[in-house]
């Protein structure tokens, strides 16, 4: 039967469209008597491993878990049959769907216990993401085998002699376990002691746990329910069924068809019609689990924050006493992520052997069974940095720091909440849901909290629905219209619900319908955010491969979607979720489904996805296509609720009723209570000629053809197989844990995988990061295009801080706190400072010291994974260990020694043995090197991630100002000051100690830093200094700017100036300089040197001036910097004060026109400057009124030779000590800012003064080069430009 051309055998093929493919039956094997659970012992020998105890130790209790009460523990369970023994296409995983249907073995109790039927599902997910369900309902059945009654007994005698025993001798040990095996916090224990430590074969009645399950290729879980329910029901009532039960079980596995897509189908349970109904093609997919359980469990508000954190990819733990809770939510929360999938691992239910994938660096989805009693705390995560941990019990969850909210949340919610209220249901959960809600209703009305994180029920309406018992949800809808404001029409209460009944002939009970009708109408309300959220996502994809083929092979290298464009198109306030969910896996996952639909049929979520959003394009043909952060509400709720109701009102197709089959005689006896033993001849196989398959036949035909087409579609399926597991899962390395096999080698090979995969996910991150930055910087140069952001930058970081973490928590044995990294860190310092107190050495190494010219220096800052921890860690705003540790990343990031500092973190080899287990990443040595090596060639580039993050933290900074000695007094008797600015403020003026060059000051951080103000008083008599530069250096990420000056600070010396404006620049760090050899980096602009300064004041000829078209080239590539400027998204800027005041700045250029052919002789002996030609125009716009041919000319003329007057009169009259260089930058600053240079140019160059000061030859008095400098600076006119404080400080216009 391995040809695809085979024909089908009876009861084979067809099993593709049946409801359901196995019914198994799992339980005790009365043969092999009472097994201890051997997975159990597994899991106690990994915690023990985990927990760093001898194995032995462990082994030598846990083979019979003699701690545990016999009632207590967990036994073997087997299948004990199944039906029919294989299908081909989905076959009979044993061990997983043993471990699944009882996860927790089999379970004994006594005539004394509560042995309530109890219903859970399951999920197995294949290697290749396709799913079976399985639901199981669990009873209790007498045992009548009585060895096994026989071997209870003996266990409890040897249980009681034992605890007796170690009691006397109060062994501590012992007492441990004996109190771990009550529920811990119990009053009552000593009686449930007492209870448990009680079976007596003459006297009590020994029950068993037994399973039936049915497992289906789809999530009808209604529908199975009431089935297995029916079966339940038969077994214990006290008449026989009307058939055996042989006739339904074979009804079911192989005469119930799978209703096909947007039909409903009826089929016959034991008593009575069960009815399902399947999504048609256009609509969301099945879902069958009821949404509403999911919202009552967790509270609206919350389920949006943990649906958040899914959307993100981050780790999130489920944890409830209830399997079919664990599974209630993670189904309904995967389900609302149409059009996307969870890609990562998904185990709804983790069995107790499994838990050692609760280590998987990976992202995961999982949901683990709390036993009674235990809490929160006792329980020890590997990692948590990056978990949403969600108790659903208890109403409550715990987010990942660093959380960006989901867009538009506030209307999402209150959209959300109004469907919510017209089902009744209160957003804010409510816990009187399922099964254990008795139970859990007492316990939590005493401590619930009006505590909105948690989504709890606020006091008073609790005391509302006290009183109101008798009818709740009309409690509910009041306290909700109260507090939302909604008014409410008409509402029809359920009271009328038996009209409606007759009047409609439902077939199916109201309040399924209900919950059908709800859980399409709240998936369409979240559809619905991704359809406008996504409306547009086709433009953004980039499709260049021409084949399928060599797409594939090339998926890795290539970009798949333009990220860049797309955020900047999104309204700000979604930027921060967005350009974090355009990185996941998901995401990735969903474009790379639209690009192979170009050459494969469409992905069914894909399909139905872009029929919406085609729907929305041609309702909104005549509105623009703006992104706009407005909220727009679902339309399509009535429409789908109404498409369900049609459904189940007429029945599309009816399954053949169960029949007799044909049994030996004497089979299917009936006992009431017990599970009959299943006639396995007349189960094994389906009917041999069924009619109902014959009219199927041409689709069956229809759908080989299919498939053997797209087998041979082209493209080797091999080839496919390893795309599926390679190329689309980037970082996805680990897919489904095998439930079945978990001999300690496999788990071995499992963390080899994880390892694996963390390096290569570090490589691809490494990889963007610098490509990414590369690429931007190499744009300020001029090369290509950039495509990073500001935002995009710190998503990337932000994703490299998460693995990190994730790296840090694999095979940890020993943490301390949320985070792995930070526990690790913290443990070094501790040894690092013991050893420091230790060796106290009295030598200290003087450190060593910058440098410059003048002798004056910069000491040289040391580097320190130490000092660089205790920077953080005297940050107060950080407030957790995970924050601290992301700060500590960013910080070592910032200053290029994050690969330098994990190496020597890493090197304390005896503290990595202690913390870590053999398997862990960090202690696989040549996978640690190549992460540390990746991490290494992030030095390339520089990254602000620190300062620009930490905007308000105190900072300490060093400056020094460096003197031109040979030219300068040595000593000065005036007062000098300096005013340091940064991108996020400035210092103030701050008084310099006298005669010391050096000073260290703290103020808030002042982010990159752009100028410094430096002057004096002038007072004394060695009042003039010339000054050589000022250095100020970051005290935290040792980042140190030069600010050149070169000229003199005095009157009657130079421009007579007291006081100058310095443009810095960032200097390489010593890091750089090693790297500089090994890959260049783009420099930085620069600011204007030495040598322009003192050219442009003493002209003496010394250096060669620039011809007339150097000086044009040099205006045009000013003014075009100024323009890409603009052109750039805005967090990507940078300094615009560097491009007007810094070298090759608009200011440094116009004075090079201005200086063009200027009659620069000393007139008795003085210097003649620019300002003093702008003085002159002035003295002659004030005195002259010039007569023109035209009248308008005359008024535009006049006012812009006023406008000149009165700013450089503000300039002149400002009180501050600039000198007439200064004067002329910040005429020039203004006249930029405020548009006005075009008009003031031509002015300049018609004023008769022009003459007298300047030569024929000289650029501003030839008409044509001053019309296209005109045109040149209008071209700066459409952009805003705003100055930076310190560059117009004081000057009034």
């Amino acid at each position: 039967m391995s040809g695809s051309g085979a024909t089908p055998g009876p009861g084979s093929s067809p099993a593709a469209c049946r409801f359901a493919h196995y019914f198994v039956l799992c339980g005790i094997d009365a043969d092999s008597g009472l097994e201890p659970d051997e997975l159990a012992v597994l899991y106690q020998w990994l915690e023990a491993d985990r927990h760093g105890k001898s194995q032995d130790a462990a082994n030598t209790t846990s083979g019979e878990n003699f701690d545990q009460s016999p009632l207590r523990r967990t036994f073997k369970s087997k299948v004990l049959a199944h039906y029919p023994q294989n299908i081909e296409w989905n076959p009979f995983d044993q061990d997983a769907v043993n471990m699944l249907c009882m996860p927790k073995g089999l379970s004994f109790r006594t005539q004394t216990d509560t042995r309530d039927p109890q219903f859970h599902s399951f999920i197995i997910t294949r290697e290749d993401g396709s799913r079976t369900y399985g639901f199981v309902l669990t009873f209790y059945e007498e045992v009548t085998s009585k060895p096994i009654c026989t071997a209870m007994q003996t266990l409890y005698q040897m249980h009681n002699a034992e605890h007796s025993s170690s009691v006397y001798a109060s062994s501590s040990c012992s007492m441990d376990s004996l109190a771990s095996s009550i529920d811990e916090g119990d009053t009552t224990s000593l009686l449930k002691l007492q209870r448990y430590n009680s079976y007596d074969i003459s006297r009590d009645t020994l029950y068993v746990s037994k399973s039936i399950c049915l497992i289906t290729p789809l999530p009808f879980m209604q529908a199975c329910k009431k089935f297995l329910i029916q079966l339940y029901m038969a077994v214990t009532s006290q008449q026989p069924p009307p058939l055996p039960l042989e006739s339904y079980i074979h009804n079911i596995l192989y005469e119930v068809p799978l209703p096909p897509p947007g039909r409903s189908l009826k089929f016959y349970g034991v008593y009575e019609p069960v009815i399902c109904q399947r999504p048609g093609p256009n609509e969301l997919p099945l879902s069958d689990y009821p949404l509403r359980e999911a919202f009552e469990l967790l509270g609206l508000e919350n389920l949006v924050q943990v649906f958040t954190c899914v959307l993100l990819e981050m780790q999130i733990l489920l944890y409830s006493q209830d399997y079919q809770r664990l599974m209630t939510v993670a189904e309904g929360i995967t389900t609302l992520l149409f059009p996307f999938q969870w890609q990562h691992v998904y185990v709804p239910i983790l069995p107790a052997s499994l838990l050692h994938f609760l280590d998987a660096p990976v992202p995961y989805l999982m949901g683990l069974q709390s036993k009674e009693g235990t809490d929160r705390s006792k329980l020890e995560l590997p990692q948590e940095a990056n978990l949403c941990f969600v108790d659903i019990d208890n109403h409550f969850i715990e987010l990942p720091e660093e959380f960006p909210q989901f867009p538009n949340k506030v209307d999402f919610i209150q959209e959300l909440s109004e469907v919510l209220f017209q089902f009744g249901i209160p957003p804010e959960g409510s816990l009187h849901c399922s099964e254990n809600a008795t139970k859990l209703k007492n316990l939590v009305l005493k401590d619930l909290v009006n505590d909105k994180k948690n989504g709890n029920v606020s006091a008073n309406n609790i005391s509302m629905y006290e009183l109101l018992k008798g009818n709740e949800t009309i409690a509910r809808l009041q306290a909700l219209a109260k507090r939302t404001g909604v008014t409410v029409e008409k509402m029809d209460l359920p009271a009328s619900l038996g009209e409606k009944e007759k009047d409609l002939k439902l077939q199916c009970e109201e309040a399924e319908l209900r919950d059908y009708q709800l859980n399409v109408q709240l998936r369409e309300v979240f559809a619905n955010r991704f359809t406008q959220m996504f409306a547009d996502y086709e433009a953004f994809v980039i499709q260049t491969a021409q084949d399928m083929e060599s797409w594939l092979t090339n998926r890795e290298q290539m970009q798949n979607f333009d990220k860049a464009s797309f955020l900047s198109d999104q309204p700000e306030p979604y930027l921060p979720f967005l350009s974090r969910f355009i990185e996941t896996q998901m995401f990735a996952t969903f474009i790379d489904n639209k690009i192979m639909s170009q050459w494969e049929e469409k992905d069914p979520l894909l399909r139905v996805f872009d029929s919406r959003i085609e729907k929305i394009r041609l309702y909104n043909v005549r509105a623009p296509t703006l992104r706009t952060s407005i909220y727009q509400k679902c339309s399509t709720l009535k429409e789908a609720a109404q498409s369900i109701e049609q459904r189940l009102m007429k029945m599309d197709h009816t399954a053949i009723h169960p029949h007799l089959l044909d049994m030996k005689i004497g089979q299917g006896k009936y006992e009431q209570g017990f599970f009959p033993k299943l006639q396995s001849d007349v189960l094994a196989t389906g009917p041999t000629n069924n009619n109902r398959w014959v009219s199927r036949s041409a689709t069956q035909r229809r759908k080989e053809r299919l498939r053997q087409h797209s087998e041979h579609v082209g493209l080797d399926n091999d080839l496919r197989e390893k795309y599926m597991q390679e190329a689309r899962s980037l970082g996805k390395n680990l897919r489904q844990p095998k439930l079945s096999d978990l001999s300690p080698a496999v788990i071995a090979q499992t963390n080899w995988k994880f390892v694996e995969g963390l390096l290569k996910e570090c490589r691809m991150k490494t990889k963007r990061m610098l490509v990414e930055k590369m690429g931007h910087e190499a744009v300020e140069l001029g090369h290509g295009e950039a495509n990073i952001t500001g935002l995009e930058e710190n998503t990337l970081i932000a994703s490299l801080c998460d693995l990190l973490e994730r790296i840090w928590s694999h095979g940890l044995q020993v943490k301390q706190g949320k985070s792995a990294l930070w526990s690790h860190l913290i443990q070094f310092q501790d040894r690092e400072e013991k050893q420091e107190h230790l060796a106290e050495s009295p030598v200290a190494l003087g450190p060593e010291r910058r440098k410059s010219d003048s002798g004056v220096m910069l000491p040289t800052l040391r580097v320190s994974l130490i000092q660089d921890m205790r920077h953080i860690q005297n940050m107060s705003e950080i407030k957790t260990d995970v924050g601290r540790a992301r700060a500590w990343i960013r910080l070592s990031l910032e200053k290029k020694l994050l690969s330098q500092h994990l190496k020597q973190l890493l090197s304390n080899q005896p503290l990595t043995k202690k913390l870590y287990k053999r398997y862990a990443f960090l202690r696989c040595e040549e996978e640690r090197e190549q992460f540390l090596y990746h991490l290494l060639s992030l030095n390339a580039v520089d990254y602000f991630c620190f300062t620009s993050v930490f905007t308000t933290i105190m900072i300490p900074y060093r400056s020094v100002i460096i003197p031109i000695k040979k030219l300068s007094n040595a000593i000065i008797t005036s007062n000098p000051w300096i005013c340091v600015s940064g991108e996020l403020g400035d210092t103030g003026v701050m008084p310099i100690p006298k005669n010391l060059l050096e000073m260290t000051f703290e103020c808030q951080n002042l982010g990159k830093l752009t100028t410094v103000q430096i002057g004096h008083d002038n007072s004394g008599l060695l009042a003039k200094w010339l000054v050589d530069c000022v250095m100020v250096r970051n005290e935290i990420t040792g980042h140190t700017y030069r600010f050149p000056c070169g000229r003199w600070l005095g009157k009657g010396i130079d421009d007579g100036s007291l006081e100058r404006i310095l443009i810095g620049e960032l200097m390489a760090s010593a890091a750089d300089e090693d790297l500089v050899k090994q890959c260049r980096t783009p420099p930085q602009q620069k600011s204007p040197t030495t040598a322009r300064r003192l050219s442009i004041t003493s002209l003496t000829g010394k250096t060669p001036k620039p011809n007339a078209g150097q000086i044009q080239e040099g205006i045009g590539e000013a003014v075009n910097n100024i323009v890409k400027h603009f052109h750039k998204p805005e967090k990507e800027r940078g300094s615009l004060t560097v491009l007007l005041c810094g070298e090759n700045g608009l200011v440094a250029a116009l004075e090079q026109v201005f200086h063009h052919g200027f009659k620069s002789a000393r007139i008795f002996h003085k210097n003649v400057f620019i300002w003093d030609f702008i003085e002159r125009a002035v003295a002659y716009f004030e005195t002259t009124d010039q007569i023109l041919d035209n009248e308008d000319d005359v008024l535009i003329q006049k006012s812009s030779c006023k406008t000149f007057c009165h700013y450089v009169n503000a300039i002149n009259t400002a009180p501050r000590n600039i000198g007439k260089d200064g004067k002329f930058q910040i005429l020039v600053c203004l006249g930029t800012r405020d548009r006005l240079l075009p008009q003031w140019i031509p002015l300049l160059a018609e004023c008769p003064a022009i003459t007298r000061m300047y030569e024929e030859s000289a650029l501003l008095r030839d008409h044509m080069t001053v019309n296209s400098l005109i045109r040149i600076l209008q071209t700066i006119q459409d952009f805003t430009i705003v100055l930076e404080g310190s560059l117009i400080k004081g000057v009034d216009v």
